[in-house]
């Protein structure tokens, strides 16, 4: 298991500090780390880029002069890209560069980082960032102390304390090159840009909690079990049975239908045989 040294604001060694070894004894993974910095950068883009196209530029759509028979070349719009001020053909337009990354994959890389500034001896951990005021004078003491600041060149650190630290904040603001974050903001981007990486020990408990592996198998059994638990099936009450009689209903008399002048019609009549001759008669 890992261990760091535990300097106080004076750059003094007031004790250790045992690191977990599935967050800070990772091996490197450099295509893990390339790739958690690419989707990074690529969900920072704002994505408004943009050129005019000949359908948004301003101008006439008139045609200029006829088709045939001026010995020049055919033209439709003075607003065609061939023409200065014209549109502008296949330039970028506002697109969203975001894509998503799979949390343990972001995780791992996070943890790669860390183990790699550990082993590089740039990962330093403080007992607490306590300050008296929030004057920029005493921050830059205090780095001073710690041998960050150096008046040819300024070297860039990366903080990780809590946010509630209003006077940490406060003092720090107007340095260039130092940036104070939580544990919930940290990412691979940061860790790798900044050179140095001051973490108090409250947060380096916040990170152990956030980056465990075992959180990871929890999360994936607590979905796993609400998967494989079957929906409860509705319970239907068997209804009771009803045994019908057969009554004797009296029929309806059909009403005559009337005609549209308001006259029932009268039902019909089978049409009398008409009889050709006498001799049918007798018979």
């Amino acid at each position: 298991m890992p261990t760091a040294k535990v300097r106080n604001l004076q750059n003094k060694e007031v004790g250790d500090v045992e690191l977990a070894d599935a967050i800070f004894g990772v091996e490197l993974n450099e295509s893990l780390i390339h790739a958690a910095i690419r989707n990074y950068l690529a969900n920072r883009r704002q994505g408004t880029s943009a050129t005019k196209t000949r359908g948004n530029v301003s101008g006439s759509g008139k045609k200029l002069w006829k088709q045939k028979g001026t010995g020049r070349a055919r033209i439709a719009s003075i607003r065609s890209p061939l023409w200065k001020g014209g549109g502008n053909v296949h330039g970028p337009q506002p697109r969203d560069w975001s894509y998503k990354m799979p949390k343990k994959m972001r995780r791992g890389a996070l943890r790669s980082a860390l183990s790699e500034r550990l082993r590089e001896g740039n990962l330093i951990v403080i007992d607490d960032f306590s300050f008296e005021n929030s004057k920029t004078k005493s921050f830059l003491g205090v780095m001073s102390e710690l041998g960050f600041n150096d008046k040819r060149k300024a070297t860039k650190t990366l903080i990780v304390d809590s946010l509630d630290n209003r006077n940490l904040i406060l003092a720090s603001r107007n340095v260039q090159k130092t940036k104070i974050t939580n544990g919930y903001g940290l990412n691979v981007y940061d860790i790798i840009y900044h050179e140095k990486l001051l973490i108090s020990k409250s947060a380096i408990e916040e990170i152990n909690r956030l980056l465990n592996p075992q959180r990871e198998k929890g999360e994936v059994s607590e979905e796993a079990q609400t998967e494989e638990k079957p929906k409860a099936k509705r319970t239907v009450k068997p209804k009771a049975k009803t045994v019908k009689t057969k009554t004797s209903k009296p029929k309806a008399k059909k009403a005559a239908k009337k005609t549209p002048t308001g006259a029932t019609k009268s039902k019909k009549t089978t049409p009398k045989k008409v009889v050709k001759n006498k001799k049918e008669a007798a018979k």
